[in-house]
């Protein structure tokens, strides 16, 4: 059974100081301990114009009409398995929550033996996810209280002092299919009727729907090298330029990238493989028991998956409770200064390039402490996250046969001791 630092790494942590908790869910929503059995308006600047905000309300009849609107379209979805249903995988699971308490983690790269449930805990992962406030038929879910967030016509709709109509709605989890086209994925503009009417058609893409949300992409090793470059160029920016026939277009990007894949197939290029966050290994699970109640887990949703559900729905909403809480607790979280200095010590020695290991470290730790209802973070939390953040960025060696995750926390002991 993988743990939160990796099958790997657990061997060197028995016999260490800090006792690194794994993440379990019980009746109580989440909690830390040793043995996990599954189951489980815009601020106005001077000299700028201020604009009002007009929140939609759900307390009036066409509010009401609209929620049940949303929970008949909710019924005709296809049913997603419930993110508190899944065995085992406590590395993944941790590191999907934490980007979901603060997406500018960066992002999730999770690569594991086929058939370990990759693809099937991260789509579960859309009815955790918390509601946003975006300006209403907006296809670039901006937000009406960042301008770095918005849109182009919602900036001018607040130059001109329009009222904007605001609604809540969750956060977008946006699958980036492998044979998805570059127009698709980037949106196109429509020459013709530019030509003809002077006006800039648009069609936006998948990084618009993306924008503020999640982007997935399934065996992300196998997207072509265009579409990669793509991606790195709107996660780096944060914003998509379409340039066709001297017409250009720009709207925000902002996403948590989540890839998943298979290293028998290939590896990432380093520049997109530095661009996520964390790096989750997922490993098949050998405890038979554990096996066999995935397996009768899995049957039980085949025969009826709404009832299935149902049965997991406190669970559900404990753990949609404890993330909301942690999503507005996480700015009180403090770190301490020395803890930095140990942390980007860490990184110096393990010669990681660049500062994008120092800076997620932080934030993960922070997000956890956030996570688990406390105001300081602790060296547990930083020996919790530090392989899942500092992994990836190991420069490798094809002649060492140890795994990265285990280095990092032989030489993460060796500086907080």
């Amino acid at each position: 059974m993988a743990t939160i630092l990796g099958t790997s790494s657990s061997a060197i942590l028995a016999s260490k100081p800090f006792s690194v908790p794994s993440l379990s869910l019980t009746s109580s929503g989440l909690s830390f301990g040793r043995k996990y059995y599954g189951g489980t308006g815009l601020v106005g600047k001077k000299g700028r114009p201020q604009f009002h905000v007009a929140v939609a309300s759900v307390a009036t009849d066409i509010g009401s009409v609209g929620e049940a609107q949303k929970a008949a379209a909710k019924e005709s979805q296809r049913p997603v398995y419930p993110f508190a249903a899944i065995v085992g995988q406590d590395e993944m699971k941790l590191c999907l929550l934490l980007n979901v308490i603060d997406p500018k983690i960066g992002g999730v790269m999770i690569m594991g033996d086929r058939g370990t449930g990759k693809s099937t805990t991260v789509r579960s992962l859309v009815d955790l996810l918390p509601e946003i406030k975006v300006v209403s038929g907006d296809p670039y879910n901006s937000d009406p209280e960042d301008p770095e967030s918005m849109g182009i016509e919602v900036r001018e709709s607040v130059v001109k002092g329009e009222d904007l109509t605001v609604v809540l709605t969750k956060i977008n989890m946006v699958d980036l299919p492998l044979g998805a086209t570059e127009d698709r994925v980037c949106g196109t503009i429509d020459i013709e009727k530019a030509l003809t009417e002077g006006v800039k058609a648009f069609e936006p893409g998948l990084l618009a729907k993306a924008n503020r949300g999640i982007l997935y992409v399934d065996e992300v090793n196998l997207l072509d090298d265009h579409l990669v470059d793509v991606l790195l160029d709107s996660a780096a920016s944060g914003w998509n330029t379409v340039e066709r026939e001297g017409i250009s277009i720009s709207h925000p990007a902002r996403f948590i990238l989540i890839g998943s894949g298979n290293p028998e197939e290939g590896e990432l290029r380093p520049q997109l493989l530095d661009r996520f966050g964390m790096h989750a290994q997922v490993g098949t699970v050998r405890d038979a028991e554990l096996r066999v109640k995935i397996v009768e887990e899995r049957a039980r949703f085949d025969k009826n998956p709404k009832e299935f559900r149902k049965s997991y729905t406190a669970e559900q909403e404990k753990l949609q409770q404890q993330i909301s809480s942690a999503r507005s607790f996480l700015s009180s979280v403090q770190i301490d200064h020395d803890l930095k200095v140990k942390i980007s010590k860490v990184c110096s020695e393990l010669n990681v390039d660049g500062l994008r290991g120092d800076i997620v470290t932080n934030r993960a730790a922070k997000a956890l402490a956030a996570l688990k209802g406390r105001e300081h973070v602790t060296a547990e939390d930083i020996a919790t996250v530090i392989p899942n953040c500092l992994r990836h960025r190991l420069r490798k060696d094809p002649l060492e046969s140890i795994d990265s995750g285990l280095l990092v926390s032989e030489k993460f002991y060796e500086v907080f001791s």
